[in-house]
Order: structure tokens, then sequence, then C-alpha cells
């Protein structure tokens, strides 16, 4: 997701500051966020030393996530493969297109719709939160700050508890758990939070708590867990294609955190129509 919603699924997440590249990191969605990318490195080391100059870093992060899925108890889905590697990244880009924990349901659908995913992909995908943290910083306004309208959709119990996790005086780096239920496990629980009010992110409760939103009876359809799992492969697999380099557009990245010598500024185009060039399947 903070790869592809960039220049599409092209590993730009991955890359470091150099001279040349402001790398993603440190865009507001992802600084202090972004987790586990020395796991990525290490698979990559591990995959380069058996098969050199073969295996993207886009394509290893789009397998990772699925290997994620399944190390949650759940099946996983075929990953297409054939991605290439983007020589730069784009943090301007990141701060513009990765929706905002504060987002409203509108502005959530603008974002997901200039990448091509509808309404079902937004909701599907977003429960992607039911593992995962977040830090105090980006839920903390629903704390305190909400202007005494009660139109916080924030059961109160929660937000007590919240409260005491995220008090007014600390810093906004403390880490909750996304889905107070189950945190580490891959399962419908998300949605059965934002029917009782528990959503941690503004963004998250919006899908149920907005008047008379299409996203509501999607979000109870996805509280029956067959029908999630069954639409969230789905998914996946649809954002899994967005913007990817084939052929000999980008590159296969020796390391993940660095282009293959000095980039000089040299910038990628991600093709919508590359998708189709993805053929051979991770199973």
């Amino acid at each position: 997701f903070h790869d592809c919603f960039v220049q599409g699924c092209d590993g730009s997440v991955l890359l470091n500051n150099t001279d040349t590249i402001e790398s993603e990191q440190d865009a507001l969605p992802n600084i202090n966020s972004i987790r586990g990318l020395d796991v990525v490195n290490d698979i990559k080391t591990a995959v380069e030393n058996s098969c050199p100059d073969t295996v993207s870093c886009a394509d290893i992060l789009a397998i990772a996530a699925e290997i994620a899925s399944v190390a949650g108890r759940r099946s996983g889905w075929p990953v297409p493969l054939g991605r290439r590697d983007s020589l730069t990244a784009n943090r301007t880009l990141a701060n513009q297109n990765l929706p905002a924990p504060f987002f409203n349901l509108t502005q959530l659908k603008a974002s997901f719709a200039v990448q091509g995913l509808n309404t079902l992909d937004l909701v599907t995908l977003s429960g992607g939160h039911t593992s995962g943290r977040a830090r105090c910083s980006t839920f903390i306004n629903r704390l305190y700050n909400f202007s005494n309208t009660g139109l916080i959709h924030l059961d109160t119990t929660y937000l007590e508890v919240l409260r005491a996790r995220c008090p007014q005086n600390a810093t906004g780096d403390n880490l909750t758990n996304l889905d107070l239920s189950t945190p580490d496990q891959f399962d419908n629980r998300y949605y059965s939070n934002l029917l009782q009010l528990n959503g941690l992110l503004q963004s998250d409760q919006e899908r149920f708590s907005t008047p008379g939103a299409d996203t509501i009876p999607l979000s109870i359809a996805s509280a029956n867990q067959n029908t999630f799992f069954s639409n969230f492969r789905v998914s996946m697999i649809k954002m899994g294609n967005i913007g990817v380099l084939t052929g000999d557009e980008g590159e296969i990245r020796l390391q993940c955190n660095f282009v293959n010598g000095d980039s000089f500024g040299l910038a990628s185009v991600a093709s919508k129509d590359a998708k189709q060039k993805l053929v051979a399947q991770s199973k």
C-alpha cells in the first residue's frame, strides 16, 4: 500500500536518502511508521546469493505481503511476478497520494479512485488494519480535540483506554494496536471493531459511521470472515498491479535501499498498462 500508491508497485518506498533521492520513508505518512525494512534487505541478500540479478525488490514486497497474511494464520493468494524496481523515489507524491489517518470518506474514496480502486477495494484493503500498530500522533485529535461536537464516533470505554495510552503530554510516537481484539492475527475483527465504534483511526471509523454511506453495508458484509478473505485476495492482486514496471523499465536492484550506481535523478515512469505483462505467479 505505502509503495503502490505513490509511483506504482515499484519498490520506491525502500530507497534511502542520497544526493539525488529524497526517500519516501521520510514522507509524513511513513516517518516513524514503516518498519521491517531490514527484513526485506535480509530476504534480498539471500535471494541474490541464490539467484543473482533476477528477483526485484518490488516483487519481494508483494510476496512478503502475501506471506504475512499466511503467517497471520490465513490463506494467501497467487502473486503475479515480474515487476522491476524504480530508479527514484517521490516523497512529494507520497505525501500527496497516501491517505491521511484523519481523512473523511469522500477524501478516502478519491484517494483510492486515483489508483483505479473502487469502494469495495477501499473497504476490503482497509481490513489490513487487522494487524499492525499506529502512533498516538495519528489519532490523538480524536481523543481530546473534537470541539465538544460529540461526533468522534468512538466508544467511551475505548476512549478512556486510548487516553491512558496517549496522554496529552506524551510523545506522539507511543504505539497502539490497530486492532484492540486480535492485534497479531489476520482476521476480520477490524470490522467487528468498527461496528462497536472501536476503530482506532478516524479514517477507519469513517467507513462505518458516515450516515448513509455505501461503505456501511460492505463493512457489515465483511464481518463475515469468508467474505472478507475472498474479497481481500482479489483486492490485493488488483492493488499489486498498480503502475508496475516491466521489460526494460527500471532495473533489478542489487540492494533494495539503493539504485544500482548513481541514479543522477533519473525518473522512471510507471505504466498503468504494464500490469498486463505480469504473467508468472508465485503459486
